[in-house]
């Protein structure tokens, strides 16, 4: 479930490499340390040739202070080092949205 509008979608796709040295772990870790943080709205993930986690927040100085918050930074190290061959990071305002439900 989203947030009122407007809110903020961070949008991170990548492909992981073979190996995964504490991968899962760290994601984990990283989910429930972006929960408590100020701004957080929510996160969405899916992973398969490529990974998708979109990331809600309710403005940018959130999405700033998650980029710099330390195990944060610690883990992107990581990732660029051993995890990913390739990431991409979207930051977009969301305005409008609509969903079905049976």
């Amino acid at each position: 479930m989203t947030p009122k509008l407007p809110y903020y979608a961070v949008i991170f796709t990548s492909i992981r490499t073979d190996d995964d040295n504490g991968y899962v772990e760290m994601a984990q870790k990283m989910e429930d340390l972006a929960k408590i943080q100020e701004g957080f709205l929510g996160v969405e993930s899916a992973r398969e040739q490529i990974g998708i986690t979109i990331s809600y927040w309710k403005s940018l100085d959130a999405i700033s202070n998650w980029k710099k918050q330390t195990d944060h930074v610690f883990a992107q190290q990581k990732g660029i080092k051993d995890w990913y061959s390739f990431y991409k990071v979207r930051i977009c305002l969301v305005e409008r949205e609509y969903e079905f439900e049976k």
